[in-house]
């Protein structure tokens, strides 16, 4: 990455850190994936119970994997074949000691936007997990709440709806329709605007262009 790249993420980080905080989130900056890993790792207990979304960030940086060799207990709905499973492990990652999860999009005032299908990813972060760590590069901040909403919708779920074989018009055009389809992505629009508990959400907040 480009030094004027670093220099303008790493500006931009120590201004989110401090409006993070101000809402009574926890919040670290890192430079890179490499540190960012290290530093989730400093804030998960040994033996703890670990439930995730779908998160490509957490899987860029090698978190997935770091859970499932470590001394810890994941709640991996990825690792089962039934539906019945993947349902049972869904429910149970709710109230795990620990939830992973990234973010659609954030503004630099300190808000969180997130966009989700069937809601278990919203609802961990909402309520339920003692601890929820969400992981973000920087490519993901917005100037404004409004521009973080712009992103998160028309950005970041129409690159996400990618993932899947499901149709509805931004998988076909990349572009969002403001759809009703059946497999429409955008079901749920969460903005997370203040943490209760103190310090129950923990960012941290990556140095380079993670996720989508």
């Amino acid at each position: 990455m480009h030094s004027a790249i670093e220099q303008y993420y790493a500006k931009r980080g120590e201004i989110l850190v401090k409006n993070l905080e101000s809402r009574h989130f926890e919040a670290y900056y890192c430079p890179n994936k490499e540190s960012a890993l290290e530093k989730v790792l400093e804030l998960i207990p040994k033996g703890a119970s670990i439930g995730w979304g779908g998160c490509l960030t957490a899987e860029q940086m090698g978190l997935f994997s770091a859970i499932r060799n470590g001394d810890y207990r994941p709640i991996d709905r990825f690792a089962v074949s039934t539906q019945e499973e993947k349902e049972a492990l869904t429910k149970e990652a709710m109230f795990a000691d620990v939830f992973v999860t990234g973010a659609n999009a954030l503004s630099l005032d300190g808000q969180m936007v997130n966009i989700d299908g069937t809601g278990n990813r919203v609802a961990a972060l909402i309520y339920g997990p003692k601890s929820v760590i969400v992981v973000a590069g920087m490519n993901k901040v917005a100037d404004t709440l409004e521009g973080a909403i712009t992103r998160a919708r028309t950005v970041a779920a129409p690159m996400n709806k990618q993932r899947f074989s499901n149709i509805t018009p931004c998988a076909a055009t990349g572009a969002c329709a403001d759809c009703k389809a059946e497999g429409c992505v955008c079901n749920q629009i969460v903005i997370t605007r203040h943490c209760r508990p103190v310090g129950r959400i923990k960012f941290v907040l990556i140095g380079e262009d993670m996720g989508l």
